[in-house]
């Protein structure tokens, strides 16, 4: 991703505290790794092969490490893509495989016994077995920081060395962004060891980490995460690839990791960051992490296309996967189904498109629909505050209504609310929303008062508000909850003109909650529901409350 400006760059405390990897007789150095990598994975198994493994898999992403860390902000965004990745392709059942989010320590190794018995009862029937540790979030002071729980770092070795699995990987990683490429934690803190050589008895144990251990690790909100996990998430949906045979190996995927996360970063005020990793494997072969081939979705970018490096991007401007490809070379990204995307850079300009990854087909990716545009419109530059911000802009139709009973029948009636919104996204930061809407409403009734009844009058509606909301995506769904301040105008206007008009307008805070739902790239559905609070003041000082439920449909341009 050399060709990818990178503009966030900013030094921070080492997010997994500055890892120090040491497996004795084979320690690999991080600026000399490759030929001793590919020797080191010549060791592997040869029954370490995908179509010959039970695979279980934790995975766990935690944006909080304790009062003296800054909350993350992609940690459990890191999470959900591997947990989705080795669900998808890497082998893994869903029954297999367990998703951490926000969870303490307690809770990890809780999930970690659970899938070691299953793994026990798997090897008891004669299965062979392999076990993925993932893990996003802050480490300090030889422990990982799991909100304000503490898992010290030889513990988990012990746990991995001892696990009665036949492969083992664990892959450590820390996330944290905002507005600028951020580090990891509030300092720096001692590095700690990861030795293979406890593990020696073992049959087997790869550890990878971020960092080296006098690096900080860095990370980007362009990437939507850090730099080796974007990096290693790409490379297991194809990019990794080299040998063309539709599987990526853990030696291909480490390997692009490495090499990217170091020219990601060498620019950067931090410095180059060097991935790092040890081992204690026997036998022989490679251990294939993802088959591309496991699902026929997907996206193919021809052999009769152009070489370079390609970039796919979500609706949320977030780089999910790159592609390198040279000249007559076929080349897959295994693309969940939604609609991506395309750059290509060249030297002067861009080439830009929109793609459609159908679910359970394979696309091919078509050159004639890519247009050229400036480098201005750039997806993926990741500038400053703001500089991701996208619009989107939809109508939307509801139903109003007060609380108290009484107050429903008499004073203010309940009215269907037709309207327009416009909202703005990941300006504050990513995944806040800030919003603006307007309806209005309004029906016929009568007065019905005991000391007077029978005056008709035509009752309305105004509503103006704004709101700021955060949204939580899980996938082409996005649960989101917030606060909103709305200006409502209240009035009765009566057929008879002996009945003045009356109008009531009053400042109403209150809370939302919803979800949205991506139908396509442009075009989003969003349904909700408003509780706002009323201080009526004319006759007398009551408190009010009342609700709004409604539908959205947005067009992002």
């Amino acid at each position: 991703m050399s060709d990818l400006p990178v503009q966030r760059d900013a030094p921070k405390p080492a997010r997994l505290a500055g890892l120090r990897v040491l497996a004795p007789a084979v320690l690999v150095p991080t600026r000399a790794w490759a030929g001793g990598l590919a020797l080191a994975f010549a060791l592997l198994s040869t029954a370490a092969h995908a179509d010959t493994l039970r695979r279980f898999a934790l995975i766990a992403g935690n944006d909080t490490g304790g009062s003296d860390t800054r909350p993350l902000s992609y940690a459990r965004d890191d999470a959900r893509k591997m947990h989705d990745l080795l669900t998808r392709l890497g082998g893994v059942a869903p029954s297999d495989a367990k998703l951490l989010l926000d969870d303490d320590a307690k809770d990890f190794l809780t999930a970690l016994s659970e899938l070691e018995q299953r793994a026990r009862a798997a090897r008891t029937r004669g299965e062979r077995t392999a076990l993925f540790v993932y893990y996003s979030g802050h480490a300090k002071d030889g422990a990982l920081r799991l909100g304000d729980s503490r898992l010290a770092f030889d513990a988990l070795k012990r746990r991995l060395a001892d696990a009665a699995v036949d492969i083992r990987i664990a892959i450590l990683d820390s996330c944290r962004s905002g507005a600028l490429t951020r580090t990891k934690g509030a300092r720096r803190a001692p590095a700690f060891d990861v030795e293979s050589g406890a593990a020696r008895d073992a049959r087997g144990v790869v550890i990878l980490t971020s960092s080296a251990a006098d690096e900080d690790s860095q990370e980007s909100d362009a990437l939507g995460g850090s730099y080796f996990s974007h990096h290693l998430a790409s490379g297991l949906l194809g990019d990794a690839d080299r040998s063309g045979d539709g599987r990526v190996t853990l030696f291909e995927a480490y390997s692009h990791a490495y090499a990217r996360t170091v020219a990601d970063t060498a620019d950067s005020s931090a410095g180059p960051q060097h991935p790092t990793f040890s081992y204690d494997l026997a036998g022989n072969g490679d251990l294939v992490l993802t088959d591309l081939r496991a699902s026929a979705e997907g996206l193919v970018v021809p052999g009769h296309a152009p070489a370079g490096a390609y970039y796919f991007v979500d609706p949320g401007g977030l780089v999910v996967a790159e592609l390198d490809k040279t000249a007559d070379t076929e080349r897959r990204v295994a693309l969940a189904p939604g609609t991506y995307r395309v750059k290509r850079r060249l030297s002067d300009r861009l080439r830009i498109g929109d793609v459609e990854v159908a679910r359970g087909r394979t696309t091919v990716l078509e050159e004639p629909r890519l247009k050229d545009a400036p480098f201005s419109d750039d997806p993926v530059k990741g500038a400053g505050r703001g500089q991701d911000a996208w619009w989107a802009f939809g109508l939307t139709g509801g139903y109003q209504s007060f609380f108290d009973a009484a107050t429903r029948q008499s004073l203010f009636l309940s009215v269907p609310l037709f309207g327009a919104e416009a909202e703005l996204h990941d300006y504050f930061r990513r995944d806040w929303v800030w919003g603006f809407d307007a309806s209005m409403g309004g029906t016929r009734s009568v007065l019905a008062l005991p000391t007077l009844a029978g005056p008709a009058y035509r009752y309305s509606v105004v509503n103006l508000g704004t709101s700021l909301t955060t949204e939580w995506p899980l996938g082409r769904v996005s649960p989101f909850v917030g606060g909103r301040l709305a200006y409502l105008i209240l009035g009765r206007q009566f057929e008879d003109a002996a009945f003045p008009d009356q109008r009531f307008a009053m400042v109403s805070p209150g809370l939302v909650v919803g979800a949205r739902f991506q139908l396509t790239r442009r075009l989003h559905l969003t349904t909700r529901g408003r509780a706002q609070y009323l201080q009526y003041t004319v006759d007398a000082q009551r408190s009010l409350g009342y609700w709004e439920l409604a539908a959205l449909l947005t067009y992002a341009p």
